[in-house]
């Protein structure tokens, strides 16, 4: 059974249900509000014959002040301690109740029973009787008008609720297309989506605010997340494979050439292998920032403290001035305690200072500043500097500002798209500014009151 289906006969019966216990209800209290009034004239005609009735003596005859107050319909019975019938009078057109005989509850106001199909009310009241002893009064009532009406209410609730039916079945199967609609298209784009390869979107109300709408939008945003995540795999991988290219034919041609001539040239023999190992390194390199930059998109948790920047670039810069011999500056004011993950923020200043040293022939200078709103971490080189239309794209893999440049430095392109990663883990904003023939300066900007804890 299609959903559609199911929520037309669902939304029905539920409707149809609470139509049903409402006529029920409404039956139900129309029959205790008749009651009720029909009670309230019972007693007040009780009442009156229990006065005229004390004001008989044993002289007196009962029976002509028991027809005077006898109810319509009805009858007055007399019962002794005993339960015994003293006497029974009864109206002429339901001769027939003499035999009726009401069952009283403890509490109850008054009595409802049932006499050839239409209700009988009785009350019963205690009453000095003329021999002066007290007997129970029963005031016996044939509601055959109460019973006209509760049928003619049933018959009235009963149309109301099949015409009812008709804008409740209109209501249900307007509402099945309402909530199955927007499935049925998503069902059709996936379809669409899985026969062609494509990543197939729906139509979305733009001013819609329902969950529906929403429910769109995020097929929608998601669909393109796909797209895109797919886009830049392929682009990942093509990109991957021209950069590992390049090695691998260079190794196979130094390869083939000490297989002809190494062996009886020297000279050969360490230009093929120095080429090879060179070459072997490079790879070696580029396939460990490939894993890492697969180990970030796999969402590694980040451990955040509350951490000295200061004291953290100071012990970063230490083994990079012991490794290559240059001169790194340290500039600013400890200490500097922000909340970070000291691991990966070092592993984050060892990429961009191993990136400005190898583009720069000079000293590297690093300063820490605190401000308002957070911690500024930056890091300047005088090199040659990148052109302004190659900072957009810096942070891409693979990319390079000059092909040349990098091969001689030995860079892969993937080093800053692993410094973008680590920063965006790390909720760093980090830019870059640069002049051609001055140098670059890269920005870390960590902002003040970051969680202990992030997941």
């Amino acid at each position: 059974m299609k959903l559609k289906t199911k929520i037309h006969l669902f939304s029905t019966l539920l409707m149809l249900v609470i139509l049903a216990l409402t006529n029920i209800g409404i039956y139900f209290l129309f029959e205790k509000m008749a009651y009720d009034t029909e009670y309230k004239q019972l007693r007040t005609q009780a009442e009156q014959l229990t006065t005229s009735l004390s004001k008989l003596n044993g002289q007196n005859d009962p029976n002509p002040v028991l027809r005077t107050y006898i109810p319509p319909n009805g009858a007055v019975r007399v019962l002794d301690a005993a339960d015994k019938v003293i006497v029974t009078i009864t109206a002429q057109s339901v001769d027939s109740m003499k035999k009726f005989s009401p069952t009283f509850k403890p509490n109850a106001r008054y009595s409802i029973g049932e006499h050839d199909g239409i209700p009988v009310l009785s009350i019963q009241v205690p009453v000095i009787w003329t021999n002066g002893d007290v007997v129970e009064l029963q005031m016996i009532q044939l509601l055959s008008e109460a019973k006209h009406n509760l049928n003619l209410l049933s018959l009235i609730l009963f149309g109301v609720m099949l015409v009812a039916m008709i804008p409740i079945t209109v209501s249900s199967i307007t509402l099945g297309r309402i909530v199955t609609q927007p499935i049925e298209k998503l069902i059709t784009a996936m379809v669409q989506s899985r026969k062609a390869g494509t990543y197939e979107k729906i139509a979305v109300p733009a001013e819609g605010k329902d969950e529906m709408t929403q429910m769109g939008q995020e097929f929608n945003d998601m669909m393109g997340q796909l797209e895109r995540n797919y886009k830049k795999q392929e682009q990942f991988v093509s990109n991957a494979s021209h950069e590992l290219k390049t090695p691998l034919t260079v190794i196979e041609s130094y390869a083939r050439l000490l297989s002809r001539r190494g062996f009886d040239d020297v000279k050969v023999a360490k230009e093929a292998v120095h080429a090879i190992v060179g070459e072997s390194v490079r790879m070696k390199e580029m396939i460990e920032q490939m894993l890492q930059l697969a180990k970030n998109h796999e969402q590694q948790a980040f451990e955040f403290s509350e951490t000295d920047l200061y004291a953290l670039v100071d012990g970063t810069l230490q083994p990079m001035r012991q490794a290559y011999d240059r001169d790194f500056i340290l500039e600013g004011h400890p200490p500097a305690i922000a909340v970070t993950d000291a691991k990966r923020l070092r592993q984050l200043l060892y990429i961009l200072l191993d990136n400005a040293r190898k583009y720069s022939g000079r000293e590297i200078k690093t300063t820490v500043l605190e401000q308002a709103t957070g911690f500024s971490i930056s890091i300047q080189d005088y090199g040659n500097g990148i052109p302004e239309a190659a900072l957009p794209h810096i942070f891409d893999r693979f990319y390079r500002v000059e092909e040349d440049r990098n091969r001689k430095t030995g860079g892969t392109g993937l080093g800053l798209a692993i410094a973008k990663e680590l920063a965006d883990g790390l909720g760093i904003e980090l830019t870059i500014d640069s002049v051609i023939g001055v140098g670059t300066t890269i920005r870390l900007f960590i902002p003040k009151g970051q969680l202990l804890t992030k997941l």
